[in-house]
């Protein structure tokens, strides 16, 4: 099994990706293809769902879509013209394969499968309520609820069913489902996580990111809307609106880190937002060095954006190795130490002499930042001063993002000076809540009408968090550790 990220989880981790196609040939070979270029999104596991107009076929396994979707008998078994698949990325809770997606059963309507990009913040509230109803789960994916919801809905067409299950849910969701009769996808009210449309020949596609319709050679066609259900049936889309209007809060940390560089989201390129992150963050905090270096690879945008505007020149001072997984070494205590210097490597005749700047996305623990100042402090830096091209992480997110508890979020326990001196960093800043914003091209953040999701950030949570009490939502944490995407 072929995971990344092995020894260290100093970073957010998005939870997952969804990408589905119908009315292509081939098309779990099509959503195969999509699920590589969203792998960044999840990498701990992935499935795929496909139906060949009588029967649901599905494959789901641990590990990464390459080492799970190459097998001529696997994608054989997945026949059909229409196809939905997800890649996932577990919080805390149990990493099993009942948990992995895309979840299906077989309901009074039919067949009925769900690729889930997001988390529902009441579900441990719904599942109780459906228990006791008799409802039996499978798994511990808050996924299932929806599912279990539009089972026991009282409507009589599966789209009046579904409509009322979402009715009841609350946080956040990008959905793609599949059905006999065609491929339904949506977004939550406030448009969270994001949802794209794009086209392939006659066949529509419904994916995470513009990036998996590039990768399988589609076209972009527009965003999901915020609140808005879509059916692709028989080579038509049609637009629903079952809920009731409400001002977007995308999340912010799209650009920040989850989304990958060449992708487009909500119109505006990640990539550009990234370096006029670096731009902004070199205004607000200027610091005399010699080299400006990212820390790879989510850094880089950033560092160019800083040493542009900062006049200062840009280097690659860290190498990456990418090629680092468990396949050869279970990582103990020992070798997780050890784990930074095996996937980045000081360049030593570069940084010795030198005062440098680092810049990185974000500081979640610290143990890394910590782990990197070190290594640039053993290869000779005179100075290392850290840039964080984000504000900092003080608060945990309960939409579909894989945080630590508030009381392992370093921001949330220090100070900007206390945090400088735990990673043994010269000087140490991050971006201003309004810097992120008019790297987006707002004016300020509107504090009294925040125009994203922001909460990691602010503590502002855009929905009411049903099963985390207010004043203890650390001690509430491991439900959601439970319900994994």
């Amino acid at each position: 099994m072929l995971t990344t990220h092995p020894f260290d989880d100093d970073k957010l981790r998005e939870e997952c990706g969804v990408f589905g196609i119908h009315g292509a040939e081939s098309a779990a070979a099509v959503v195969a293809l999509g699920l590589h270029a969203l792998q960044h999104r999840g990498q701990e596991a992935a499935g795929i769902t496909a139906f060949d107009g009588k029967d649901f076929h599905t494959h789901r396994a641990m590990g990464h879509v390459a080492g799970n979707f190459d097998r001529d008998d696997i994608m054989r078994q997945l026949g059909g013209p229409s196809s939905i698949g997800h890649v996932r990325y577990s919080t805390t809770g149990e990493t099993a394969l009942r948990n992995v997606q895309p979840l299906f059963a077989d309901l009074a309507t039919g067949g009925f499968a769900v690729a889930h990009n997001g988390n529902i913040s009441n579900a441990t509230a719904l599942r109780k309520i459906l228990v006791r109803r008799g409802s039996i789960f499978q798994s511990t994916s808050d996924t299932e609820v929806i599912i279990h919801l539009v089972a026991t809905s009282n409507y009589r067409t599966l789209l009046d069913r579904f409509i009322d299950a979402l009715k009841q849910v609350e946080g956040a969701y990008s959905l793609i489902c599949l059905t006999a009769e065609g491929m339904i996808g949506c977004r939550d009210p406030l448009g969270i996580r994001p949802l794209v449309i794009g086209k392939l020949g006659d066949a529509h596609i419904l994916a995470s990111e513009t990036v998996a319709l590039d990768v399988v050679g589609a076209d972009f066609v527009r965003s999901v809307e915020p609140g808005e259900l879509v059916i692709i049936r028989d080579g038509q889309l049609t637009s629903h609106r079952p809920f009731a209007e409400r001002d977007p809060r995308p999340c912010i940390f799209e650009y920040v880190y989850f989304s990958r560089p060449d992708s487009i989201v909500e119109g505006t390129s990640v990539y550009s937002v990234r370096k006029a992150i670096g731009a902004e963050l070199a205004r607000e905090n200027p610091v005399e060095a010699d080299l400006v270096i990212p820390v790879p690879d989510s850094g880089t945008p950033a560092a160019l954006g800083y040493a542009q505007e900062s006049g200062i020149p840009f280097e690659l001072g860290i190498i990456r190795s990418h090629y680092v997984g468990r396949t050869f070494i279970q990582p103990g205590d020992k070798v997780r130490h050890l784990g930074v210097k095996l996937k980045h490597n000081a360049n030593r005749a570069l940084i010795q002499g030198k005062r440098i700047i680092l810049i990185d996305d974000s500081i979640v623990r610290g143990t890394t930042s910590l782990k990197i100042v070190q290594m640039m402090r053993d290869a000779g830096a005179a100075e290392v001063h850290m840039r964080i091209a984000s504000p900092p992480t003080q608060h945990s997110c309960f939409y579909g993002v894989d945080t630590p508890e508030r009381a392992k979020l370093l921001a949330a326990q220090m100070t900007i000076g206390q945090m400088a001196n735990f990673i043994n960093a010269d000087s140490l800043a991050f971006l201003t809540i309004d810097g992120l914003y008019r790297a987006l091209g707002e004016v300020d953040r509107n504090d009294r009408k925040p125009q994203y999701c922001d909460a990691c950030f602010t503590g502002d949570y855009p929905t009411t968090l049903t099963d985390f009490d207010e004043n203890s939502v650390d001690d509430q944490f491991s439900l959601l550790a439970e319900r994994v995407v």
